[in-house]
């Protein structure tokens, strides 16, 4: 008896020290659907968590606008975690989960948690189509100009691509994607924070099954494979250097079939069939038949090569987002990231992230595998 006495002492003393009662403790966390009303308990505020539900209509890497009752509202979620299956698109109804009293549409007050899957969605996003003209081909992004006349760029970090008949300026392709399309003050379009599904010359996108090899006629090239690393492309240009050399082969794709099952990513592999005696350093005197990329989903992580390099425009609390040089804005997820930089994931920091875009199949949130100085 004596101990449980003296036990319920010492708790009564900790309790007294830390200036806080067991009922104080607990009212810290206590929602509340009416955040009109302003309480105090033993003199000090109580704090509220809410949530608001709207359409999200941009995202910065440290900033999210939705729109709710046709109104705007821009919070901060620099501290926030990211938690929607469906990644950050445009379009998408989402519930920011914060703590703190909103008053109209003034956020500078609350603290946002957590943004997630909105709960009660009305609609599910649809897939899309858009077909338009191939203006320009870039790592990360294709420019399109639409049927309806109006140019825009979307996202194709981790896109499935495949054209069957090359690929060059004025190329038709059509492109399936998730999102809503935004207008801008200036008539322009922004296609940032779309979820882009497939690109192809070809719809429905069915890529051809191989086909066992026939019996070559007698005196007939026999087709052989170069394999290659992936540097850049400018529109119809692959640039590459040869695996295990120093040797920069660039592929003419104007008429060649080309799928990357992974889209077209800096430091992946490409399979280059051809016909001819190939001399070590150059592509004189070889007939290119077609180029194969890598497929991310028959890879272990341990053997992923695709990256992105770009600057880091904002974060969240398990989130970095990176402009790269076509101006493409790519977010990743870092919880489970292997951080190898030096600069603390600071703004402005150039990194190189390696991902598998087969993990971010359904969402324009990459998963992150490994994180680089650049």
């Amino acid at each position: 008896m004596k101990k449980f006495f003296a036990s319920c002492s010492c708790l009564i003393l900790l309790l007294s020290l830390s200036g806080c009662s067991p009922g104080a403790v607990i009212d810290r966390f206590v929602s509340t659907e009416d955040s009109s009303v302003q309480e105090t308990v033993q003199d000090k505020p109580r704090v509220y968590m809410d949530e608001i539900r709207g359409i999200l209509q941009d995202f910065t890497g440290s900033q999210v606008t939705i729109l709710s009752d046709k109104t705007l509202y821009t919070f901060d979620v620099s501290q926030a975690s990211l938690e929607c299956q469906g990644g950050m698109i445009t379009g998408d109804e989402v519930s920011i989960i914060y703590e703190g009293q909103l008053e109209d549409s003034d956020t500078s007050n609350v603290k946002a948690l957590k943004v997630v899957d909105e709960y009660h969605k009305k609609t599910d996003l649809e897939d899309r189509t858009i077909k338009g003209t191939v203006l320009d081909l870039t790592l990360n992004t294709i420019t399109i100009k639409s049927e309806k006349g109006n140019t825009v760029m979307f996202p194709s970090a981790g896109t499935r691509q495949y054209y069957e008949n090359g690929i060059k300026k004025g190329t038709p392709v059509y492109l399936h994607y998730k999102g809503k399309i935004l207008s801008t003050d200036d008539t322009g379009y922004n296609a940032n924070h779309l979820k882009v599904l497939s690109i192809s010359d070809i719809d429905p996108l069915n890529v051809p099954k191989p086909t066992p090899t026939p019996a070559p006629e007698e005196n007939a090239p026999k087709e052989q494979k170069l394999f290659c690393i992936i540097q850049n492309v400018s529109q119809n240009t692959l640039h590459t250097i040869l695996e295990g050399t120093d040797t920069s082969l660039a592929l003419d794709m104007t008429a060649l079939p080309c799928y990357f099952p992974g889209g077209i990513a800096e430091g992946s592999h490409v399979s280059v069939i051809y016909t001819g005696e190939f001399n070590g350093t150059t592509l004189d005197g070889l007939t290119i038949l077609g180029i194969t990329g890598e497929n991310p989903a028959s890879e272990k992580d341990s053997r992923i090569s695709f990256r992105i390099t770009g600057s880091i425009i904002g974060s969240t609390s398990n989130t970095v987002t990176i402009q790269t040089y076509d101006n493409a804005m790519i977010t990743f997820r870092t919880d489970q990231a292997q951080n190898a930089s030096t600069g603390d994931l600071a703004i402005g920091c150039r990194v190189r992230i390696t991902y598998n875009p087969a993990a971010s199949a359904q969402t324009n949130i990459y998963s992150c595998l490994k994180i680089e100085d650049a």
